[in-house]
């Protein structure tokens, strides 16, 4: 059977939408394959646009058109403006900066993200900038701000507005040496409709471009760009046509005079047309900030929108009313209509959706700012609504609640994920209660089945969660692994209530709680306490299925089938997934021994839980990883299992053949048991297709097939004789990223003598000590193998050695850096290994105990004969992993030297976390690290020697070579607050399997002091953690 040969693209295409809608003009990643959101948006902006959100890609994607990451390219739009437009422009670029950015987490309705904006300088002399909300963050931000002559400065964010998209960020006017640092001020009341404007900023990418128009409205409602994301509301926008895309966020909008008279913040792709915030509430929290004082932030928690007479009028707006809100207001042609009343909030029991609002405190409210402007003054006191409802007018009393108190400013980390309480923004876009905990980075312990954002947690163990206190205190009580169920539902449905049982993680990741500093701009971090240790595992006893006799002895295996769920808290070695389920086979139940796909367990970094017979679930480790064949070799204690009759599979001495009858004993898709007897259809020399990002494959393999559509339906089973014995392994193979960028995964059974090798020395006791040639090979037909020289007295002795398969094989790949890449050649035709013709991959198991092997190839038409040595080979994978700078690193993995030609480096990157320094400037997977501010890391003690004498917040020059061989060098910003060095090495005597270094390398901060204590740093290195969504494993331009 021949498998496509032929190496699919694995590049990520990213799509932009087709049916218009509206996005934010921040400008974001693209080389990240989930760069561009899901469509999540049910709900219709309250103008007629769908909502969306997009981002185009910020320098540094890929490592062909990447540079050191710190420069933007200087591109002026250069227009033919008029004298007054260039001397107003002139002055005010000076004030206008290029910021670039990361959330470095999840938080509330946005994930960790690496981007561009824009801003401008509203404070010299105390070194504020305006720009987006979106831009500074609602969670932890890091950046810097590049003025225009490219000085670049750290900036953190001071005020973030709960609800409106605006934003102050500071910096240290100090720092900023060649330029005099200016501000441009702000003059909301001259935004009038029909005036000329110019949006001058970074857009799409540009250090600056400016963008002409002319305001249409100043009475748009807030535009909606989704569900599950951030939305501005009860205010105005204003409108223009100006046409401007991704990097724009954060622009002024200036008018002839040089004033700012509005903000950019969105605009719709249906059309041009840009979408820009009123300056009166910027105005007002600038100058607290000014004076050092908080901002005071007032809400009923209810939505409203304006609607014209027209609307109101059918809704009952009164005559009377309408009348004196003309006769007040002559120019005025709407009311605001309460669009969403949150339940439990403080409007719930007073206001409806639909009523019109009249009056507050008898002053007639037909605008969004004076709506503000009385609940910014009344934080905490009562005030008078008058409201009209089906023409009646209603008068109450509501108590103005505090809006910072439902905004979240602290999130949990904890197995993984990321959890913060329910937010304003979220409660609101779905009519939901200001309550509960939201998950917002859904990945490792609370990781759950169905969509994958939107959950709130109801309860754990039992105990109600109402926030993020009831949480912490809960989860301080449960010890470590300890199995638990957690209810939750769906934000987006909350008439539907689901459960799970998750297993606490605590050994992996952290605990630990952040808190926002607006002082500092970090987010200070507290551990919230050791892990209680596991309880004891207390033995049980079950019985397994009785199945129906007419199956035969073969039903009898399910005795010895146990289903296997694998958890893997980093992802390395360019594995895909954090999860895997499976089936294994019980080989040796006395010893506990068990075998299963590496397509379940691909490397011995995570957790095991072994469930037999559907009741009881043991921890299980990983013992032997096979370096080319797809299984593994896991291990459970025995005596966990009590008097369970779990047995031992019996092993056929009799190899499958074409044609054979065979039982397929496996679990279905449904994960129920099925027994089946089918035939063999072919047994064949296959090769897997390999994937542009390397990861572990079987290879050298003769893959059985079953005349039986079942199969493919089937994962993890085994194939039996009629007497019940093992003869094979039916196993899940990992191929390559198609282009929907899916996974494929092929479906093959493997011979049951492929595992003997290995098994037989654990079963008296020893570990396998294998030893190996570090190739691949693949078939090629006599019809081929002639016209490559093949004579016909070989033709000869191959039909003689194996009847039933005319082929020999060909070395399609050597191993980088093996011995026997410098003795054989790729291509070369393997005629005989110690005078034995070889037309079965099995028969490449002499391999296994010889030191070295005498080998006759064909190559080029002449046969040349060779001693070939073998080498050692390791059932442990990778045993060490260094963090640093949010890459993951590693010795190159098995396929890695497989795939590649050349070996620059023994650092590779496998993985980067999103938001993180290595993903923001550049650094992406399959690249090896080659030197550290000159210095060589030839391999991973010279790397943790070099990113040690690294100051914290300070540039390092990280040269790297990509997989296609294309050297690059990069400049990546250290960040230890978020991002510290750790260093996980593999150790069976831990009992997670893996011994956390606690003298992790110390690095200095820039003032010389050490950026963290002791006992801080030994808590750092715990956090391996990179689940979920902020890991990114795939490099879209990897080498085939």
């Amino acid at each position: 059977m021949e498998i496509d040969l032929t190496d699919s693209p694995s590049a990520t295409s990213v799509s932009t939408p087709t049916d218009g809608g509206l996005h934010l003009h921040k400008r974001r990643r693209t080389d990240d394959p989930a760069s561009d959101r899901d469509d999540l948006s049910s709900r219709t902006d309250p103008e007629g646009d769908d909502s969306h959100i997009h981002h185009p890609p910020l320098n540094g994607g890929s490592a062909s058109n990447n540079n050191s990451g710190t420069e933007s390219t200087r591109t002026t739009v250069v227009l033919s403006e008029p004298p007054q437009w260039q001397r107003v422009i002139e002055k005010a670029v000076k004030a206008i900066v290029s910021i670039r950015f990361s959330q470095v987490s999840a938080f509330d309705t946005e994930g960790p993200e690496t981007s561009e904006a824009s801003g401008f300088i509203v404070d010299a002399e105390r070194g504020l900038i305006l720009t987006n909300r979106h831009v500074a963050c609602a969670g932890p931000f890091v950046g810097e701000a590049v003025c225009h002559d490219h000085e670049e400065v750290d900036v953190f964010p001071v005020y973030r507005d709960p609800v409106h998209d605006f934003g102050f960020l500071k910096f240290d006017p100090s720092k900023i040496k060649y330029m005099e640092v200016t501000s441009i001020p702000l003059v909301p009341e001259m935004a009038k409709v029909g005036i000329d404007i110019r949006v001058v900023g970074n857009d799409a990418g540009e250090k600056l471009s400016i963008l002409s128009g002319s305001i249409s409205r100043l009475d748009r409602n807030a535009p909606e760009y989704g569900d599950l994301t951030y939305n501005d509301f009860n205010t105005f926008y204003l409108q223009a046509a100006s046409s401007t895309s991704g990097g724009s966020s954060g622009s002024p909008v200036i008018d002839i005079n040089g004033n700012a008279v509005a903000l950019q913040a969105g605009g719709s792709l249906k059309a041009a047309t840009d979408f820009f915030l009123p300056l009166d509430r910027v105005r007002r929290a600038l100058t607290f900030i000014q004076e050092g004082k908080p901002v005071a932030r007032g809400t009923i928690q209810t939505q409203f929108l304006y609607r014209p007479f027209d609307e109101t009028r059918r809704l009952g707006l009164s005559q009377e009313t309408e009348a004196l809100v003309r006769a007040s207001f002559p120019e005025e042609i709407g009311m605001l209509v309460a669009e969403t009343v949150l339940p439990k909030g403080p409007a719930s029991s007073f206001l409806e959706e639909g009523d019109i609002l009249v009056s507050i405190n008898g002053e007639l409210i037909t605008k969004f700012v004076p709506l503000e402007d009385c609940l910014d003054r009344n934080v905490g006191k009562e005030i008078e609504i008058l409201a009209e409802r089906g023409g009646e007018q209603r008068k109450v009393k509501v108590t103005v609640q505090d809006l910072h108190s439902i905004t979240p400013d602290r999130y949990v980390e904890i197995g993984g994920s990321k959890l913060n309480n329910l937010s304003y923004q979220l409660a609101r876009s779905f009519c939901v209660p200001v309550s509960g905990v939201y998950v917002s980075e859904p990945s490792g312990m609370f990781r759950f089945d169905g969509p994958d954002r939107g959950w709130i947690i109801s309860s754990i163990d039992n105990q109600a969660i109402h926030n993020l206190d009831d949480f912490i205190e809960v989860m301080q009580t449960i010890p470590d692994r300890e199995r638990i169920p957690v209810v939750y539902y769906s934000i987006g449905d909350v008439h539907t209530t689901s459960v799970a049982v998750v297993q606490v993680e605590r050994h992996w990741s952290r605990f630990r709680l952040a808190v926002r500093n607006d002082q500092t701009g970090l987010w200070d971090f507290t551990n919230l306490g050791a892990p209680l240790p596991p309880k004891p595992i207390v033995p049980s006893t079950v019985k397994f299925l009785e199945l129906d006799e007419s199956l035969g002895p073969a039903k009898e295996l399910f005795s010895c089938m146990v289903k296997v769920s694998y958890y893997m808290p980093c992802r390395i070695d360019g594995f895909p997934k954090s999860r895997k389920y499976g089936a294994g086979l019980v080989v040796d139940a006395e010893r506990g021994l068990i075998v299963i796909s590496r397509n379940i367990v691909p490397f011995a970094m995570g957790d095991l839980s072994i469930t037999i017979a559907d009741s009881i679930i043991v921890p299980g480790k990983v013992v032997y990883l096979h370096p080319t064949h797809n299984f593994a070799i896991i291990s459970y204690n025995p005596k966990d299992v009590g008097g369970t009759p779990i047995q031992s599979a019996k092993i056929s001495p009799i190899n499958l053949v074409q044609g054979h009858q065979v039982s397929l004993v496996a679990f279905n898709h449904n994960q129920r048991p099925i027994c089946l007897r089918t035939v063999v259809t072919d047994i064949t020399s296959v090769t897997i297709p390999h994937n542009g990002t390397p990861r572990f494959r079987g290879i050298n393999l003769d893959a059985i097939t079953l005349d039986t559509p079942l199969a493919q339906q089937c994962s993890s089973g085994v194939l039996a004789d009629s007497e019940g014995r093992v003869q094979g392994l039916w196993l899940s193979y990992l191929g390559e990223r198609n282009n929907s960028g899916r996974d494929n995964e092929y479906y093959l059974g493997l011979h049951i003598s492929t595992i003997m090798p290995v098994l037989q020395p654990m079963q008296e006791g020893l570990y396998p000590k294998l030893r190996n040639l570090n190739i691949e090979v693949m078939p090629v037909q006599m019809a081929q193998a002639r016209h490559m020289g093949l004579t016909d007295v070989w033709v000869k002795k191959v039909e003689e050695a194996n009847p039933s398969r005319h082929h020999i094989f060909m070395v399609r790949r050597t191993e980088t850096g093996s011995v026997s890449a410098s003795i054989l050649q790729e291509l070369d035709l393997i005629l005989s290994i110690n005078g034995k013709v070889i037309t079965r991959m099995y028969e490449l198991d002499v391999q296994y105990d010889a030191t070295e092997l005498d080998i006759v190839v064909l190559r080029k038409k002449v046969e040349v004969k060779l001693t070939v040595p073998t080498e050692p080979i390791s059932g442990q994978g990778t045993n060490r992993l260094v963090i640093w700078a949010g890459a993951m690193m590693h010795e190159p993995h098995k396929a890695v030297l497989q795939q590649s030609k050349t070996l620059p480096s023994r650092v590779y990157v496998s993985a980067r976390s999103k938001g993180s320094p290595s993903y923001m400037y550049g650094m992406v997977p399959t690249m090896w690290i080659t030197h550290i501010n000159g210095t060589p890391t030839p391999d991973l003690d010279s790397l943790l020697i070099a990113v040690k004498k690294c100051q914290d917040n300070s540039y390092v020059r990280v040269k790297a070579m990509s997989f296609d061989m294309v050297p690059t060098v990069l400049s990546i910003k250290t960040n230890m607050h978020y991002w510290p060095t750790a260093e996980m090495v593999r150790d069976d005597n831990e009992e997670s399997g893996w011994r956390k270094v606690v003298d992790a390398p110390a690095v200095t901060a820039a003032n010389g002091e050490s950026s963290t204590t002791a006992e801080e740093d030994m808590d750092e290195t715990v956090a391996v953690n990179v689940d979920g969504e902020e890991v990114d494993m795939e490099d879209d331009n990897a080498g085939n």
